[in-house]
């Protein structure tokens, strides 16, 4: 029997070089997502919560409705890429989160998303 709510996040990061400015503490990140519905029943993402965490432990709550204007609709085994950025204050840092989705059936639920690093090249292992 398949799951009927289960939605895999997948990340790539990078560093934004030409956006950065390290001298005045400014340092972008771009990710990329991948959603996809594992499940075995479709379901819509309806919001997002972010904690943006640089290497001094500041953290920056991000709330908001859909990603990048959308409120994807996914059925079992499609998927959604998207792409964003992050600016934080250190070279390196972290972010986790959550997607809030309600499903077909109407069952609402939370898909995590697993802390992820940001990191400039060549400065961690």
């Amino acid at each position: 029997m398949r799951i009927q709510h289960n939605i895999d996040v997948t990340v790539e990061t990078d560093y934004v070089q030409n956006q950065s400015d390290p001298d005045n503490a400014r340092f972008v990140f771009a990710y990329t997502i991948t959603i996809k519905n594992n499940g075995a029943t479709s379901a819509r993402l309806l919001r997002r919560r972010w904690l943006i965490t640089d290497a001094n432990d500041k953290i920056q709550e991000v709330q908001g409705d859909g990603v990048v204007g959308k409120q994807p609709h996914l059925q079992p085994g499609e998927t959604f890429t998207y792409s964003s950025a992050a600016m934080i204050e250190t070279p390196y840092g972290y972010m986790q989160g959550s997607y809030y989705l309600i499903a077909d059936d109407g069952i609402e639920f939370d898909a995590e998303i697993p802390a992820f690093g940001l990191s400039i090249p060549h400065t961690l292992h």
